[in-house]
């Protein structure tokens, strides 16, 4: 008989997907996924990228348990694509992590309208659609998990970065929104609210001297956070543990937000 601790987070049985998952925050919540017991579809826009992922987490899970789909999340056509994918795959589909997401950083007088719809298009357009693809097979089904990837610009508005800053705070009301409408219906929505994180997006603010003694003195907990510190987030909000939690940003932060 499974222990406490599997029936409450573990994740056997479970079909998952995360979006932006070839690199950083994405492809750590995918390896904790696999090792919780999903099934898990990596997703990005580079093959190459991905099959270095899928060979990654099959030192954790067995390989037959990870797939990967190449998507542009640019592009609706494609993200409907993809959830039909991942539904296919297994015939079932349980858990997405909408993770993906890209930054333009420029002053806001000079933000051009290229970089405003390209963030505007992954961070929030491609959410919703993912959303809205996956929640039709869940609701349909009386059950499944939701996870975006919020920000702590969900709630502040940062500097030279309007577009995400507008696609951050917009996803978290998308979720309450979704929220609202789904979880009485078997579907919970919540999202993970990252602070300050060693990825590729923040690599200019950890290269600027200045701007990086400026955040990690504001900190409590007196570091960058690691992808890996989103592990354990991740598999709470997918898992049994989190069933009466639905519209709630969970900030990941190192105590940011309580400065």
């Amino acid at each position: 008989m499974p222990s406490y601790l599997e029936q409450q987070f573990g994740l056997r049985g479970k079909v998952a997907l995360v979006t932006g998952s070839s690199r950083g925050l994405g492809r750590a919540m995918a390896g904790a996924l696999a090792q919780a017991g999903a099934d898990v579809v990596v997703n990005g826009r580079d093959a190459a990228a991905l099959a270095a992922v899928v060979a990654e987490l099959s030192a954790l899970a067995p390989a037959s348990r990870i797939h990967a789909i190449a998507a542009d999340l640019l592009s609706r056509p494609d993200v409907e694509r993809l959830i039909a994918e991942a539904i296919a795959w297994r015939g079932q589909f349980d858990i997405l992590v909408n993770n993906a997401g890209i930054i333009r950083r420029t002053p806001a007088a000079e933000h051009s309208d290229a970089d405003w719809d390209a963030v505007l298009s992954v961070n929030l357009d491609g959410v919703f659609s993912a959303c809205r693809a996956a929640g039709r097979h869940m609701l349909a089904r009386g059950s499944g998990r939701i996870i975006n990837v919020a920000s702590l610009l969900t709630f502040f508005g940062g500097i030279t970065v309007p577009g995400y800053a507008a696609s951050k705070g917009a996803v978290g009301q998308l979720t309450k929104a979704l929220a609202n409408e789904w979880t009485g219906r078997g579907v919970n929505v919540n999202a993970i609210a990252p602070g300050y994180m060693r990825t590729d997006n923040t690599a200019a603010l950890q290269a600027d001297a200045t701007r990086s003694k400026e955040i990690l003195s504001r900190i409590p907990a007196a570091r960058w956070g690691e992808p890996a510190d989103l592990e354990g987030a991740v598999v709470f909000l997918a898992s049994r543990a989190s069933s009466y939690l639905s519209g709630h940003i969970l900030t990941v932060d190192g105590g940011w937000c309580g400065r």
